[in-house]
This record gives structure tokens, C-alpha cells and sequence, in this order.
């Protein structure tokens, strides 16, 4: 889960670098940050005491992802990203989500 969400973000950071210089601090920031932010709270999760600890850092982990479609779906309709890299990183993060969600299930189980 985590080296998915990891590889993921070395994918957007790869990809991002090409948009436009005017929005290196807004939307290039704003994806970036989001997805970074899955990989580290999944991280930051692993350190913390109980899976009820863990579990809430892996729903900030979620949410993260959540946020993540909405950038890539915004990119996508500015021109930003064509049609296949944004299908292409909208499965891979909602496959991270799926994976979240199932591993949040079996914590709070």
C-alpha cells in the first residue's frame, strides 16, 4: 500500500513537471502536496500505538487520495493532463483508495 502510494507520487511529481511554470505554487503545488500526503500518513500511521491510531491516519490517508481525484479530474478538464495519463493515475488512485479502505476495515474490525 505504501510503495503504491509512493510510486504514485513519484509518478506525478514526473508528470507535473511539465505544466505550465504559472502554476508551479497552485495547481502543481496543490497535486503534488495531496499526494505526497497519502505515502506519509500511511507512514506516519505505522509509527503511532494501536490500529485505532493507525486506522485514523490511514482515513487522513484516504482522504488525501480523495483529494487527489478532484486535482487530477481539474488538470485533466484544463489541459493540463491528457486523456490517457489521467485515466492511467485516476485508477491507480483509486486503487490506492480501495486498498485504504479494505485495510481500515480490518483494523476497525
Amino acid at each position: 500500500m505504501w510503495e503504491r502510494s509512493h510510486r504514485l507520487t513519484l509518478r506525478i511529481y514526473e508528470i507535473t513537471a511539465a505544466f505550465p511554470k504559472e502554476e508551479l505554487y497552485g495547481l502543481t503545488s496543490q497535486i503534488r502536496r495531496s499526494c505526497a500526503a497519502i505515502a506519509a500518513n500511511i507512514a506516519e500511521g505505522c509509527g503511532k500505538d494501536g490500529d485505532a491510531e493507525f486506522a485514523r491516519y490511514l482515513q487522513i490517508a484516504r482522504g488525501s487520495a480523495s483529494e487527489l481525484e478532484y486535482h487530477l479530474l481539474l488538470e485533466h478538464d484544463l489541459n493540463f493532463l491528457g486523456s490517457n495519463d489521467y485515466e492511467d493515475l485516476h485508477n491507480e488512485t483509486n486503487g490506492v483508495k480501495q486498498m485504504l479502505t479494505s485495510f481500515i476495515k480490518k483494523l476497525k474490525a
